[in-house]
């Protein structure tokens, strides 16, 4: 067996045994405001730890993401289309590219 297969039967068991493990260990109803809170928010700080690097170092230089990044916020804050912030933070990404290449 190729060493390709083993290395993608080992990551999908840990990928499963870390989604199908809360399911088996928790059977009752979690009551506790802290857990619950906790829990409700994970995804949304484990979608930030894992895309606030790539957003920075995606482009040729950490400024030009950096400029992107503020730009997704400021348009994200006052239209909410996603479509919209991918459009205005990738024509920031090619104008401040531009202008530094210049």
């Amino acid at each position: 067996m190729s060493r390709i297969y083993i290395y993608a039967l080992v990551m999908a068991l840990v990928t499963y045994v870390i989604r199908a493990l809360p399911l088996v260990l928790c059977k009752r109803e979690i009551k506790n405001r802290t857990v619950k809170s906790f829990l409700f928010y994970m995804p949304y700080a484990c979608l930030g730890a894992m895309t606030f690097p790539g957003i920075i170092l995606a482009t040729r230089s950490i400024i030009s993401g950096i400029v992107a990044l503020v730009v997704g916020i400021i348009v994200s804050l006052t239209s909410g289309n996603l479509f919209k912030v991918a459009i205005f933070c990738c024509i920031s990404v090619f104008v401040t590219e531009l202008i530094m290449g210049l």
